[in-house]
This record gives C-alpha cells, sequence and structure tokens, in this order.
C-alpha cells in the first residue's frame, strides 16, 4: 500500500429494534465476519437504543476502527442507528441481512423493510452513507459488499486528512484549470497556497544538502543505463528534497499532501530544470504533484490513489490518434500526454529526456538542452484504466466523471509520457461531458477499472452531477437525436 494513504481498518456492528428478536442480529453478524476473510473487527455491542449506540462508538474507536459498517440484522432501531453515522467520525456503510438462514416466525428479521426506514431516517438528519447498490444480502454476499467499501472508505479517509500544498500562481492565459478553492473547504480538504519564491527560496536553501548524493543514487538506479542527462540529477534531487522537506514541515495537523505546482514558463530559467521526473517520482510514493498549479487535479489524481491503491497520473486528453499509428482509430480513440509526469511502472521504456516545447522556446539555439532537461519519457504500458476528475464549477458546485477504457499497445511516436487511449463511446462523451459540461483538458488516470468506487466516492461526497460515458442507446441530455 502507498505510504500517503490511509490503512482502513473496518468494524462491524449489529443493530436491533426491540421487538425482533436481538440474537437473530447478532448470529447474523457472527456469520458475516469469517466470510470477510480477516481484518474485520466485531463490536460486541448490539445497538438497541440511543446509550448503546453511544457505547457501540466508543468501543469501535477504543479498537482502531476508522470505517464502520453498520449492519440490520433484523428491521433495526431507526432512531439509534443512524446515529451511529452522526457520532462515528469516519465513513459508515449500511447493510442489511437478507432472510433464508432460519424459520420465517421466530426468524424472520425484516431487514429488507428496515433498510428503507433507515435510508429515510439518514436523509431526516441529513448524514451522509454509504449503502451499496444491492445492501440486502447473505453473509458471504455482505462480506463481498465490506470488500468494496474499504476504497471507498479509503478516499473518504484521505481527504478527511489531506492538504493540497500549490506553489505559484497559473501560468498566464492558462485559465483551464483555474476553479474557485472554497469547495474544497466544503470537503474538508485543507489547502495552502504559497508563490514561486517561497519553494525558489527554499530550494536555494537545500545547496549543497548532504543527502543529494544518496537521492542522485536512487533515481540512477531507477533509470536505465547510458541516461544521457544524468548531470541534471544533482538538481533534481535537490529539488526532490525541497518537496519533501516541505511536506514535513507544513503538513500541520494533516496526515496526507498532494501538490499543485507552476512548472512553467519562469521555472526552467529560475530553477534550470524541469520538474517532471520528480514529480513522477512523488506520485509512486501516493504524494500527486499535479502540474500547472491544477488543484483539482491534484485532488483528482489523490482520490484515485486511495481507490486504486496505487500511483495515479494526470494527462491532457491531448490529440487525435492518426490512423498511420493505429489502423482502428476512431472517435473512442485519444492520445494522452504530459511531460513526463508519469512514474517509470507505468511506462513501457522510461528514460530521461527534455521538453521539446520549453526547449524551441528558451533554448532554440543551443545545440543540447540544459534548463529544459527533466523530463521522463515513454509509452504508458498497455492495459485497464479510468479516466476521472472532481471540478469545481465557477459559482463553486462540484461535478465529477468517470469513464473506463484501456490503453492500447500502441508506440506513439512522440515525446512525453504518453499512451494512444481507447474508451466505449468517447467521442460522445468528449462532446456532450467534457466539452459540454466544460470541464478541463487535464483528466487524472487510475490505472486499472475503478469507475464503480470512484462513482461511490463522488456520491458520498454529496455531488450531484456525475457523468459517464453512456452507452449509443442512451442519449446525453443535450445530445441531438437525428444522427
Amino acid at each position: 500500500m502507498l505510504p500517503n494513504i490511509p490503512e482502513v481498518t473496518p468494524g462491524i456492528v449489529a443493530v436491533s429494534r426491540s421487538c425482533f428478536p436481538r440474537r437473530l442480529s447478532e448470529r447474523r453478524r457472527a456469520a458475516i465476519v469469517p466470510q470477510f476473510g480477516g481484518g474485520l473487527y466485531e463490536c460486541p455491542v448490539t445497538v438497541e437504543n440511543e446509550l448503546d449506540a453511544r457505547q457501540a462508538v466508543d468501543d469501535v474507536l477504543a479498537n482502531g476502527v476508522n470505517a464502520l459498517v453498520v449492519f440490520l440484522g433484523n428491521f433495526g432501531p431507526e432512531t439509534p442507528e443512524t446515529l451511529l453515522a452522526e457520532w462515528f467520525p469516519g465513513p459508515v456503510m449500511y447493510i442489511a441481512a437478507a432472510e433464508g438462514d432460519g424459520d420465517l416466525l421466530d426468524g424472520r428479521g425484516d431487514a429488507y423493510c428496515g433498510m428503507l426506514n433507515c435510508s429515510y431516517n439518514l436523509g431526516l438528519r441529513s448524514l451522509p452513507a454509504y449503502i451499496p447498490e444491492a445492501p440486502v444480502g447473505t453473509a458471504t454476499e455482505l462480506a463481498e459488499r465490506i470488500r468494496e467499501f474499504v476504497p471507498i472508505a479509503r478516499a473518504v479517509l484521505g481527504l478527511q486528512g489531506l492538504k493540497i500544498i500549490a506553489f505559484g500562481p497559473r501560468p498566464d492565459d492558462f485559465l483551464a484549470c483555474n476553479a474557485p478553492i472554497k469547495a474544497l473547504y466544503d470537503l474538508g480538504v485543507a489547502i495552502e497556497e504559497n508563490s514561486e519564491l517561497d519553494l525558489l527560496a527554499a530550494y536555494n536553501k537545500h545547496a549543497g544538502d548532504p543527502r543529494v548524493p544518496a537521492k542522485i543514487a536512487e533515481m540512477e538506479a531507477e533509470l536505465p543505463g547510458g541516461n544521457p542527462y544524468a548531470g541534471i540529477l544533482p538538481r533534481l534531487a535537490q529539488y526532490e528534497l525541497t518537496l519533501e522537506d516541505w511536506a514535513e514541515e507544513h503538513r500541520g495537523t494533516r496526515q496526507y499532501i498532494a501538490f499543485a505546482n507552476k512548472c512553467w514558463p519562469a521555472f526552467q530559467t529560475e530553477f534550470r530544470f524541469v520538474p517532471c521526473y520528480v514529480n513522477s517520482r512523488l506520485a509512486a510514493r501516493g504524494i500527486p504533484v499535479a502540474c500547472e498549479v491544477d488543484i483539482y487535479g491534484a485532488l483528482s489524481e489523490y482520490i484515485g490513489a486511495c481507490v486504486s491503491g496505487a500511483a495515479t497520473t494526470l494527462l491532457d486528453i491531448n490529440n487525435t490518434v492518426p490512423a498511420s499509428i493505429y489502423d482502428k482509430c476512431s472517435s473512442d480513440n485519444f492520445m494522452g500526454f504530459h511531460c513526463g509526469n508519469t512514474c517509470a511502472a507505468r511506462l513501457k521504456n522510461p528514460r530521461m529526456g527534455y521538453q521539446l516545447i520549453m526547449k524551441r522556446g528558451l533554448e532554440p539555439d543551443a545545440p543540447a538542452p540544459d534548463i529544459t532537461r527533466g523530463t521522463l519519457e515513454g509509452n504508458l504500458k498497455p492495459g485497464d484504466i479510468t479516466l476521472f476528475r472532481l471540478q469545481s464549477t465557477a459559482d463553486t458546485r462540484l461535478k465529477a466523471y468517470a469513464a473506463q477504457g484501456e490503453i492500447l499497445d500502441v508506440d506513439c511516436e512522440s515525446f512525453g509520457s504518453i499512451g494512444a487511449f481507447a474508451i466505449p463511446e468517447m467521442g460522445r462523451f468528449y462532446r456532450h461531458v467534457l466539452v459540454g459540461k466544460r470541464f478541463p483538458h487535464h483528466g487524472a488516470v487510475a490505472f486499472g477499472h475503478h469507475g464503480r468506487a470512484l462513482f461511490e466516492v463522488f456520491k458520498y461526497l454529496g455531488i450531484d452531477d456525475i457523468s459517464y460515458n453512456q452507452p449509443r442507446q442512451i442519449p446525453y441530455p443535450k445530445e441531438n437525436p437525428f444522427v
């Protein structure tokens, strides 16, 4: 598991309505725990009233539980079971028992009915909770629902403990990633905004840092032999130590860190390198460093890291795929690109490079790059991906999207960290979601299919506007039907 994301310790507490057999709820709770397979704390307190609810919360917290599963083994007491969600400080899930483990006289629990009233009472108290698509089931089925809850809980816990550190205003004429940060506070995320000068001053103070040689050795071990730009490693090592130290010195009461940093145009002339390779190395440890001060990009990357348990990346939804490269190209294909921020483990042949576009402007006549060195380049490895983003609108309403697809095994014949993506109905999704709902061009990428968990995380956060790549038979609201 990545070091910068939470460890989830789930616990299950059974509830029981007083006119139903308490032992039924307890027996059904006990049946779930071994089906989960270890690591699920079983609270010995069965909740029938408010005092029980307080005792249960105290018990699970004393035993290190940070994600609570409330189990309706029978109909359940409406007020106490929802007070559990009000009093427990972490994410809460509600599930209920199906019938079938006893007679339907003394052994009928009616939890199917009780879940309806439970949901109603959660609404009365405006309490967020995760209720899975199939909340009523057998012990085996519910154990699987709890396993599905773990990555969702990890993301919620991560946001509760997250601080996003930003350096520098966004580049001029680059409004695409500009969004109000108020919605971050609504989510409980802390934000610390700094100047590029703050970062430069901190970097300069790390000149001659005795830890630089060891950091260089780490980089040399990661990069393949014959690196033509090895001379840039001392600067990159000094910069990585600067960010690491800043994170430790500025995390305050927060446990987890993400960055959103300025990376052009003055960065190269003042720091004398491009920061992409360092960004990729931090991302490999679950510390996203979003390019171009994209604060919501950093937020999205971090959510993806929590859900997937692995490094994510942030890419421009960049260009179409020419037929000369991929003979099956269509509107469902595109190339995702950034200068070099994707971690080495996700690239087929990672190599140190330079930023070609920046060299044209900053070092046009130099025979070899200098201040534009520092990218990590290569084609992304083929495999399943989820493209997603959480974004604030100008009037501080949160919206999100998620679309599953794959990276193709195609040589993109270009520069930077780049891959050819295929997402079903991407052409329509591009027009009616990305363009139609005015999302910026940066998309977060999680490696694997994680749309289900991401969708549930967005729901848990209270986001009403969640888009996905709809199949052809489900038109978008403003899609012209006369195709």
